[in-house]
């Protein structure tokens, strides 16, 4: 009878470990196979995202100088129309992460910050210059600082970027989406993402 107490334990201890090692062997591979699910999804986000705008500014350039021991202003002024295409980009290629298998963790450690490109036309009216005081590159250059400031500030001021941080924000959401389907967690600067709409908050 023991004997047969006996076989029974070990028969018992055979399956449950044959089982055991079989849901680990499982677990692992599910783990592993959405560990790859993840990095796909963060290779097609990787993309640039490109939001556009137009502005247009208006400027009056003057500059003057003494000559003759200051007896003599000499003076030399433009009007200038400035049309620009600006472009407010998210290169999502360059997001850093690591993937935590062992806590089932996607943990986004950067997100790059946005790159603006203005790309200016130019054009000069009412071009006046005293012949001892011509416009020179030096003046140009003058000019498409002075309109890149000020278009900066136009920028600042419009929807421009809040609406490429949208779309930022968008392309985030994929990740939350993929993780909280897949039972893993999401975290960005050491905080866990409990939802989207958390997203709206987060500090770029």
């Amino acid at each position: 009878m023991r004997k047969v107490l006996f076989g029974i334990v070990i028969t018992l201890v055979i399956v449950f470990t044959f089982k055991y090692c079989g849901d680990q062997r499982e677990d692992k591979i599910t783990i592993q196979e959405n560990s790859a699910l993840i990095q796909e999804q963060i290779k097609n986000v990787g993309k640039l995202i490109v939001t556009e705008g137009h502005f247009s500014q208006v400027f009056t350039y003057k500059n003057s100088k003494s000559i003759f021991g200051n007896l003599i202003d000499v003076e030399k002024k433009a009007l200038v129309v400035v049309n620009a295409d600006v472009t407010v980009a998210y290169d999502l290629s360059k997001i850093t992460f690591e993937i935590d298998d062992t806590n089932k963790v996607l943990r986004i450690l950067s997100i790059p910050k946005e790159e603006i490109k203005i790309s200016p036309d130019f054009e000069y009216y009412d071009v006046q210059a005293d012949f001892l005081n011509q416009f020179e590159a030096k003046d140009y250059n003058s000019i498409k600082r002075t309109v890149n400031k000020q278009l900066m500030k136009k920028i600042e001021a419009s929807d421009l970027k809040k609406n490429a941080q949208n779309r930022l924000i968008s392309e985030l959401a994929k990740f939350y989406i993929l993780t909280n389907s897949l039972g893993w967690t999401l975290e960005y600067n050491q905080n866990q993402i409990k939802s989207s709409e958390q997203l709206q908050d987060l500090k770029l």
